[in-house]
């Protein structure tokens, strides 16, 4: 027997290959499923079945794909309904793979149709809990993304309470749990950064598994805190739900290179968003007008996905040469499936072309501190309300960067405004948002950790009120 966690660090997201006796199971997915296929391939192993722990808000699962290229049936736990052929289980129905066994543990709570996968060894044991978003380690899913008319968070958290008291708690304590997600996702609020743990283990340290905790206070220690999702979500349990384009169409179409004449041609015509995934460091000394930047080694899909509230919006790209198709991929799992090419030769073909070039000015903690004694600088800090809360200039406004589209007509296009984040990625986001709708911008670069190290500013702490005397 085999277990492979495939761990996705950009979507926070762990995918699972199962294998016994050259039969393998996949459990959640990611879009691009040649890696699964060509694994199995490899092995002399054949796909069995495709297991789906819930209805996923933040990715778009290969779940389709996977199934209609190896005739491996979908596999849902009680309550979903899909657009597509699927086997809905039912509570502890057991799948055969291999010498080993999978048993169906409906858990609802994060969605009504969420269901962890017990696996059971050669020898009978159960050996390891696929958890989806039921489990994280550190945490558990939250209650919040799955509400209809007829029930709450609170009517969620409360099924979560008894899934976990009930399905989950009475596992032994030395079967590994196998979270869908970890650190970094939006589907949780304290998840650790391990990806992996011992039940035993979570039950001593995780706060929502505490064996003294009543039904109350567990719903409100889990509802409490909760930061609204991304606009993008309900789109992506739509099409894992529905149904979506083959990821081959989405890339055929997507890896179209486009000459600088081409490209301008095609933005101007399709009034597509110009995205340029390099890193900021390089987007800022020089960039196509209007095109925004999102670096492809951070968070990209998440923040793709947060910024660009249409997936149906068309999408040029600017990358790193030989980062093509790795973009394509990339925004495809999240639900952006209408990449029309990328511009040929990068921007330095641009740059050669004699065509317009823009830039944005970014300068160093000591220019900020300077600047500041003037008197004459609008600083916004695009952190998250909690980094802000921790830790901040005194008198900075935080304008996270999660909801600029919402905020931006409380900006005034006749001020000059100075960004900063934590340490450069998420502030030349804001950046070069800000400036593609017609501000005059200035990056600080390094961020809050080139701030906070310089020693030039009254930094104002996070004091707990309990501290207080």
């Amino acid at each position: 027997m085999k277990i492979e966690q495939i761990y996705t660090g950009c979507l926070a997201q762990g995918a699972y290959y199962i294998e016994s006796n050259n039969e393998v199971a996949i459990i959640d997915p990611l879009r691009e499923v040649e890696p699964y296929i060509l694994k199995a391939e490899k092995e002399g192993s054949k796909i069995k079945y495709v297991f789906e722990t819930h209805f996923h808000a933040d990715f778009v699962s290969g779940h389709i794909d996977l199934s209609q290229k190896t005739g491996a049936p979908i596999i849902y736990g009680p309550n979903a309904k899909t657009g597509f052929d699927a086997i809905i289980a039912t509570d502890n129905q057991e799948f055969k793979l291999g010498d080993v066994t999978i048993r169906v543990l409906h858990t609802p709570g994060h969605t009504m149709e969420s269901t962890c996968f017990l696996l059971i060894d050669e020898k009978g044991q159960e050996k390891a809990l696929f958890s989806g978003d039921t489990l994280f380690i550190g945490d558990v899913g939250r209650p919040d993304l799955a509400q209809k008319s007829d029930l709450t968070v609170d009517d969620l958290a409360g099924f979560l309470f008894d899934s976990l008291r009930k399905k989950v708690m009475t596992l032994p304590d030395d079967v590994v749990v196998y979270p869908a997600h970890g650190a970094g996702s939006a589907c949780g609020k304290n998840m650790s950064k391990e990806t992996t743990d011992l039940l035993g283990n979570q039950k001593k340290f995780n706060y929502a598994l505490r064996a003294d905790m009543t039904k109350e206070e567990f719903i409100k220690e889990v509802t409490d805190g909760l930061a609204p999702p991304p606009q993008y979500f309900p789109q992506n349990v739509k099409m894992n739900k529905e149904g979506y384009e083959s990821i081959d169409t989405v890339l055929t179409r997507g890896a179209q290179a486009l000459s600088p004449i081409a490209f301008e041609a095609a933005a101007n015509e399709t009034g597509a968003v110009v995205l340029d995934t390099r890193n900021p460091q390089d987007f800022t000394k020089g960039f196509v007008p209007n095109s925004i930047n999102i670096g492809l080694n951070g968070q990209f899909a998440p923040w793709v996905g947060a910024l660009i509230p249409d997936l149906k919006q068309e999408i040029l790209l600017i990358t790193e040469a030989g980062k093509e198709e790795e973009t394509v991929i990339r925004l495809a799992r999240v639900g952006y499936d209408n990449t029309l090419g990328y511009l040929k030769g990068g921007f330095e073909a641009w740059k050669n072309s004699g065509a317009e070039v823009e830039s944005i000015v970014s300068i160093e903690a000591s220019q900020l501190a300077e600047n500041m004694e003037k008197g004459n600088v609008n600083l916004l800090d695009v952190r998250r309300p909690s980094e802000y809360i921790s830790e901040h200039i005194d008198g900075v406004t935080n304008f996270p960067l999660d909801f600029l589209n919402d905020h931006m007509a409380e900006l005034d296009r006749s001020k000059t405004y100075t960004v900063h984040c934590a340490g450069g990625y998420r502030s030349m986001i804001a950046a070069s948002i800000l400036k593609s709708r017609g501000f005059d911008v200035i990056d600080v670069n390094g961020g809050f950790a080139a701030i906070n190290k310089s020693g030039l500013f009254k930094v104002t702490d996070y004091v707990c009120p309990s501290t207080l005397k």
